[in-house]
């Protein structure tokens, strides 16, 4: 068989396995359930105060910031956590030793957090559909539209969380992405309506591209007559299509290159530096 064949399958099989050993770590699953727990519990209690201008509940547009908030959280941190610690801990370094071994690991990679993002969104919608008053697709084309938005969501956002994992040398320092990323989506009208924030947040919000996610969860996810609640009083779903398609190509157009030139500075002695700081010893000399 072609030995990039050969690699392909083998990153196949290696990204299903650490996809199902992601199940068995506490912390992990943890990171899995948390986050639909709280928003459900939030979306039902604020599921009492209906929207006036349209026919659903706060509960249910506060949802849909929900899984914008899980979308961001598994296709950017996720990625980022992965990859700086396989980097520590010298995966990477074994990877690229290997024939064909870059292009396994970027399969097994693909195939893990694809893996981790539809679990994620999964334990996010689904409760939400039962649990939620307002939240759900409306109707078939809605249901569409919905996971369109999130497939190219994900694709729009995970590059760059595969730059800032080859870029942040201490797999402990990834949390600190957590500021960023809450400021995007406060910037973005997530987890509150652009209303409340100053103009010009506004205006650079269209430039990025988890505003439009949102705009297109909310437009999969609630009642039609909610569109004119919008800042252009629609969907605006080939605008949003179009935004996070741009996204996705600079993404993956600039991480490859970057992932390649980390890639290059790894070394034996560089992985050994970098495990014995994070067990807080001094590098041999």
């Amino acid at each position: 068989m072609n030995p990039s064949a050969n690699a392909v399958r083998a990153g196949l099989s290696r990204g299903l396995q650490e996809f199902r050993s992601s199940f068995a770590s506490p912390m992990e699953l943890f990171g899995y359930f948390y986050m639909p727990v709280l928003f459900v519990v939030l979306g039902a209690f604020m599921s009492r105060g209906r929207v006036e201008e349209a026919d659903t509940t706060y509960g249910a547009v506060t949802y849909t910031g929900g899984v914008v908030f899980t979308l961001v959280m598994a296709a950017m941190l996720t990625v980022a956590q992965v990859l700086s610690a396989e980097r520590e801990n010298g995966t990477l370094l074994r990877a690229k030793t290997l024939p064909h071994g870059m292009l396994g690991y970027t399969v097994a990679k693909v195939v893990h957090i694809v893996g981790i993002v539809l679990t994620s969104l999964a334990l996010m919608v689904v409760p939400g559909l039962f649990l939620v008053e307002g939240f759900g697709p409306p109707s078939w084309g809605a249901a569409a539209t919905l996971v369109w938005v999130c497939a190219l969501g994900a694709l729009a956002l995970a590059p760059f969380g595969a730059i800032a994992g080859s870029l942040i040398s201490n797999p402990r320092f990834v949390g600190l992405l957590m500021v960023p990323i809450v400021f995007l989506l406060m910037g973005s009208g997530i987890l509150f309506p652009l209303d409340f924030l100053p103009d010009w947040v506004g205006t650079a919000a269209l430039f990025i591209p988890v505003y439009w996610m949102g705009l297109g969860v909310r437009a999969g996810a609630l009642p039609d007559d909610y569109a004119a609640l919008e800042m252009a009083g629609s969907w605006q779903l080939p605008q949003v299509a179009a935004v996070l398609a741009l996204w996705a190509v600079v993404g993956f157009l600039v991480a490859p290159w970057v992932l390649r030139r980390m890639a290059r500075r790894e070394s034996g002695s560089r992985v050994q530096a970098a495990m014995e700081r994070s067990w807080g010893r001094r590098p041999l000399r």
